[in-house]
């Protein structure tokens, strides 16, 4: 299951920069704040967008607010997860 369907990003920011590229932020959470694996899927996050073509740079930032729930998963997601 990919982050997006899981509902763990929160907010993408794409802006233009003066020579063609791209600045990308990305705003994500994970499914509990004592989740393990925070850091790691920040650097994954960030790795994945840079190798993008047109990609200068990006930020990644965990953010807490608002709490993850269930809901915030996608249709596509519940129906892997057997949620529905």
């Amino acid at each position: 299951m990919d982050i997006v369907n899981l509902g763990l990003i929160y907010d993408v920011a794409v802006i233009e920069l003066e020579n063609g590229l791209h600045h990308v932020a990305v705003k994500m959470t994970l499914t509990a704040p004592g989740c393990g694996m925070g850091p790691h899927l920040v650097m994954e996050a960030k790795d994945r967008i840079e190798a993008l073509e047109g990609v200068e740079a990006a930020d990644v930032e965990m953010v807490w607010d608002p709490p993850w729930n269930q809901d915030m998963v996608s249709e596509e997601g519940r129906m892997k997860l057997g949620l529905i």
